[in-house]
């Protein structure tokens, strides 16, 4: 499935926030430690993606990495099994702009209504700025079978330097989204690698401050958690059957 947006949305080019110079080692093109990467890896290596810290779509999570991680972002906090949403500013913000997205959400959240819960690892970072990390919150999500990244989630408020400048450096010229009448005047950039879809937003809180969202979403890999887990449960179901075939 290709994680591209809604066609009648254009890319025009403007300046769009600022924030952290120092990005432009944190945020980069794919590229990064070859170490990291695995035969597994269900991107080829060659395939670019976008990384944060250069944890990018072919990543293998390993304990090396974690303490990596907390030597930068502080300690962690791990969950184990948990719900996937990958919405984010508003709901319906992914059906209006990003209807691939969407579409993918929904399967990860089916039956609709029910707590729908993945064999995932998710890191939680909220001391960043202990280690003078500008970053209210960041939380990284891995498939547990591959151990390979679902997506990101980076969270801040302060604009210190200039965010975008670094990602059009990297990236190129992005997508913009101008959120129309009535959701806030709100405001989010996009790029798109592959399947792959790196998406800042500016949402502002109740009294108009600005609040930066930034979202990797690594779309083969999360398609691959599907397909992987799809698998499993015909697997139960057929375990299950043969044991009532054998009860009696």
């Amino acid at each position: 499935m290709q994680l591209f947006m809604n066609p009648k949305f254009k890319r025009p080019a403007g300046v769009f926030l600022g924030a952290l110079l120092f990005l432009t080692l944190i945020f980069a093109c794919s590229g990064g430690d070859e170490q990291q990467r695995s035969e597994s890896a269900t991107i080829p290596a060659e395939t670019e993606t976008f990384t944060f810290f250069d944890l990018g779509a072919n990543t293998v999570l390993s304990d090396r990495i974690r303490e990596n991680l907390q030597s930068k972002l502080g300690r962690d906090a791990v969950e184990h099994r948990s719900i996937i949403d990958l919405e984010i500013n508003y709901k319906g913000f992914l059906k209006k702009y990003f209807p691939a997205l969407h579409e993918l959400n929904q399967k990860l959240n089916f039956p609709a209504g029910e707590r729908v819960e993945h064999n995932t690892v998710k890191l939680m970072y909220r001391y960043a700025r202990k280690k003078n990390i500008p970053f209210d919150y960041v939380e990284l999500v891995f498939s547990d079978y591959t151990q390979a990244p679902l997506f990101f989630a980076i969270n801040f408020r302060k604009d210190d330097s200039n965010i975008m400048e670094t990602l059009k450096t990297k990236h190129g010229q992005p997508g913009v989204i101008n959120w129309e009448a009535g959701e806030t005047n709100g405001q989010s950039l996009y790029w798109q690698k592959s399947k792959d879809t790196l998406i800042v937003s500016l949402v502002p809180d109740q009294l108009g401050r600005p609040r930066y969202v930034i979202t990797i979403y690594f779309g083969a890999n999360l398609e691959d958690l599907l397909t992987t887990e799809k698998k499993a449960q015909e697997a139960k179901r057929k375990e299950r059957a043969r044991s009532g075939q054998t009860a009696f």
